[in-house]
């Protein structure tokens, strides 16, 4: 009964309110709880967790689209990451207008596609630059020509093959572009119902601006949703980091190629002589019939060898090294 006012103690309430000491509104509501609705025939799939780890799964590939894509544009480009949300996919697909830029992803080995939609405004632009336009937009929607649509292919294929380093923490995708829808009806690749994280990217290719969605489907991301989480993700990238710079320089140096020659002979002559040279002349080296061949690898004598053939070609055959490289 302790929650009972007494009589007094309401006369109190009713005068301060009259006398503006209390306001109203002030104190309505403070204690209430904030409910949020949960629809328990469409249990969420997708943890606070998850959505946070493919944010920054796609910070990087947005970084790595801001790094490749002008080369391919001739066009300054920018990307940032918007957001990341759990939708059912019939939210989504209701949302899209005709016609629409939809590639069908096989994200192999993961089980089921991907879908990615490009903003039309910024498909109309993409087509205006690579056929030599300023890559400006347009301001009316009108369906996309089968050309256009092959144009629209090869830059998607560009951008989902940007998707392999990204995801090589999580898992190593190999993502091929399928095909492209312009009608949303045709695109139905998963059931309405299934639930799908959508993580939308703010692309802008010089005064254009428009969005990327990327829609990865809860069957696709089945297998490796124990994986999305940042404190396994920032693991395998601290792994990754001890690593990758020795990796990168040795695969950089393994792959260099570097000059090597085979000196039969030295030899010094007059000026005189060299002037006169004629063809058929003979000039004497300094090095005997039978001798090894000295090898240098750039400036440097590394190798002897004994001169012959193979496939029709000269050839040397080592016999020793001269200096060893620390």
């Amino acid at each position: 009964m302790s929650e009972v006012l007494s009589q007094s103690e309401i006369d109190n309430l009713l005068k301060a309110l009259s006398t503006g000491e209390l306001d109203a509104e002030e104190y309505k509501n403070k204690d209430e709880k904030q409910v949020k609705v949960y629809d328990f025939k469409r249990p969420s799939k997708f943890s606070k967790e998850h959505l946070r780890t493919l944010e920054i799964i796609f910070e990087h590939y947005g970084r790595l689209l801001y790094t490749n894509l002008p080369a391919y544009l001739r066009k300054t480009v920018s990307v940032d990451v918007v957001s990341s949300e759990a939708l059912i996919y019939a939210e989504f697909s209701n949302a899209l207008s005709n016609p629409v830029l939809l590639g069908i992803v096989d994200a192999s080995p993961m089980n089921g596609k991907i879908i990615m939609e490009l903003g039309t405004n910024l498909g109309y632009a993409i087509i205006d630059r690579m056929l030599g336009g300023s890559g400006v937009s347009l301001e009316k929607k009108r369906e996309f020509s089968e050309i256009e649509i092959i144009i629209l292919e090869r830059f998607l294929s560009i951008c989902i093959d940007l998707l392999r380093e990204p995801w090589q923490n999580v898992v190593a995708i190999k993502p091929r572009l399928e095909r492209i829808e312009t009608n949303p009806q045709f695109a139905q690749i998963i059931s309405p119902q299934e639930m799908m994280s959508i993580v939308t990217l703010s692309i802008k290719i010089g005064d254009v601006e428009g969005l990327m969605n990327i829609c990865l489907p809860f069957d696709t991301l089945e297998d490796v949703m124990d994986k999305l989480n940042t404190k396994y993700w920032f693991s395998t990238m601290k792994e990754k980091d001890e690593n990758t710079y020795e990796e990168i320089i040795e695969s950089l140096i393994s792959k260099a190629e570097i000059p090597i020659k085979a000196t039969l002979g030295k030899s010094k002559i007059s000026v005189n002589d060299f002037v006169n040279l004629q063809k058929g002349d003979i000039i004497k080296l300094d090095s005997l019939v039978g001798q090894e061949l000295e090898i240098y690898v750039g400036n440097i004598k590394k190798f002897t060898a004994l001169p012959g053939s193979s496939d029709d070609k000269y050839a040397v055959r080592v016999t020793s090294i001269i200096r060893e490289e620390q």
